[in-house]
């Protein structure tokens, strides 16, 4: 969903939440199936579980608390804005990283 050329920002999200709807995809339907929202950060393999700002974890796709070497912008009020295109939202599971589009054919499959 996250195209050439862009970055990924809070509006990427609201688009995925709105793709993946009713599915496995969003964290309300597979939290059950063991999965924590997460970033996946292509360059690297690094996994980021989704936090808050203060570093606690977040129930939901949160860009707030992505380290400092993937924000490309922030808000006045210091609340990430963009981050690196390379940014791949998803789920970490037992150690491995699922897409959106991977935990919803997951959580079907269950």
């Amino acid at each position: 969903m996250n195209t050439i050329n862009q970055k990924f920002t809070r509006d990427t999200l609201t688009r995925e939440n709105h793709y993946f709807s009713g599915t496995g995809g969003l964290s309300q339907h597979n939290k059950s199936g063991g999965f924590i929202p997460a970033f996946l950060d292509s360059t690297n393999g690094r996994v980021y579980r989704s936090r808050f700002a203060d570093g606690t974890p977040a129930p939901v796709h949160i860009l707030d608390g992505l380290p400092d070497q993937v924000v490309i912008k922030r808000d006045k009020h210091r609340s990430v804005v963009a981050v690196s295109q390379n940014i791949i939202s998803g789920f970490e599971k037992e150690g491995q990283f699922y897409t959106r589009k991977e935990a919803a054919m997951y959580i079907s499959s269950h």
